[in-house]
C-alpha cells in the first residue's frame, strides 16, 4: 500500500520537552552461547512527548525488537527504559501490565481483536479491564473517524483486514495514551484508508499530545513523522528530521541500504 504524502503543514514538536521514551544503552540478545543472536546494540534514543517518530530499516534491523522493548512487551538483556516517566527494568509483570492497559495503546499487524465481540465492544474494552464506563461520544467518534461507525455491531470476522486494522487503532486511541505503538499500522489498507489511519494518528499527537512511535516499510507512512529513526543490523545508523522528512529522502536513505 502506498500512502499518499501528508500536507507540509505538518507540526513538529517545540525543543526541550520532557521525552515520553528514553532508551539508554539498549540491547536485546535472543539464545546463549554459541546460538545467540543480538537483536539490538546499545541503542541510545530519547523522543520527545507529543511527537511521532517513525522506525525504520532493513528486515532484520531490529525494528520490531526495538518496539517491543520499548513497549515493556519483552526485556532488554541490558540498558534500560524509561517510558511516561516510569523506569521499566524495575516493574514486575503486573506492573507492566497495568502500565501498558493505562498508559500505552498498540497497533500490531495481527489486529489482537477478540472475535466474540463486536467492533465497539473491542474498541470499548481497555476500558472496561480497567473498570472505566466508556463515553458513547468519544467510541462514535473514533468509530467514525476510522470509518466504522456503520459498521460498529459487526464482529471482527465479518470485516476485512483492513477494516480490522482500523478497530485496532480506535481501540488504541480510546484510553487517551500517552503513547501508541504502531507495527505497521497502513500495512494491510488502500491508499484512501492509509491516509485516514495517518491522519488519525498525526491529529493524536498534534491535538491531543500523543506521543506515536511508528514502525513502518513505508517512506511515505514515515513521511507523516516528525522524525524517522533507521535501524540496520540491530544499530542506530540514521535519524532524519525537519525538511529531510520527505518521502523522497526517506526512500534515498533506505535504498543506500539495499532495502
Amino acid at each position: 500500500m502506498k500512502t499518499t504524502q501528508p500536507p507540509r503543514t505538518v507540526h513538529r514538536p517545540a525543543t526541550g520537552r520532557s521525552p515520553a521514551l528514553d532508551l539508554r544503552s539498549l540491547q536485546k540478545t535472543h539464545g546463549r552461547g554459541r546460538q545467540a543472536v543480538t537483536a539490538l546494540h546499545g541503542i541510545d534514543h530519547a523522543i520527545p512527548s507529543g511527537s511521532f517518530t517513525a522506525v525504520m530499516g532493513p528486515s532484520g534491523s531490529g525494528k520490531s525488537t526495538l518496539l517491543h522493548c520499548a513497549a515493556g512487551l519483552e526485556r532488554p538483556t541490558s540498558g534500560s527504559v524509561t517510558l511516561a516517566g516510569q523506569e521499566l527494568s524495575g516493574l514486575s509483570e503486573r506492573q507492566l501490565t497495568l502500565l501498558r492497559r493505562d498508559r500505552i495503546g498498540f497497533v500490531f499487524q495481527d489486529f489482537h481483536l477478540v472475535p466474540a465481540l463486536s467492533v465497539a465492544a473491542n474498541v470499548a474494552l481497555p476500558l472496561r479491564l480497567a473498570g472505566r464506563r466508556p463515553d458513547p461520544h468519544r467510541l462514535e467518534e473514533l468509530l467514525s473517524n476510522v470509518g466504522l461507525l456503520d459498521k460498529r455491531n459487526r464482529r471482527p470476522a465479518e470485516l476485512s483486514g483492513g477494516q480490522q486494522q482500523r478497530a485496532a487503532l480506535a481501540r488504541a486511541l480510546v484510553t487517551h495514551p500517552e503513547v501508541v505503538f504502531a507495527d505497521e499500522p497502513t500495512g494491510a489498507l488502500d491508499r484512501a484508508s492509509g491516509r485516514d489511519v495517518l491522519q488519525l494518528l498525526r491529529d493524536a499527537v498534534d491535538d491531543g499530545g500523543t506521543t506515536v512511535v511508528m514502525v513502518t516499510h513505508d517512506p511515505q507512512a514515515a513521511a507523516w513523522a516528525d522524525e524517522v529513526l533507521v535501524l540496520a543490523d540491530g544499530r542506530l545508523v540514521d535519524r532524519l528530521t525537519g525538511p529531510d522528512v520527505t518521502a523522497e529522502t526517506i526512500a534515498a536513505r533506505m535504498a543506500a541500504l539495499g532495502v
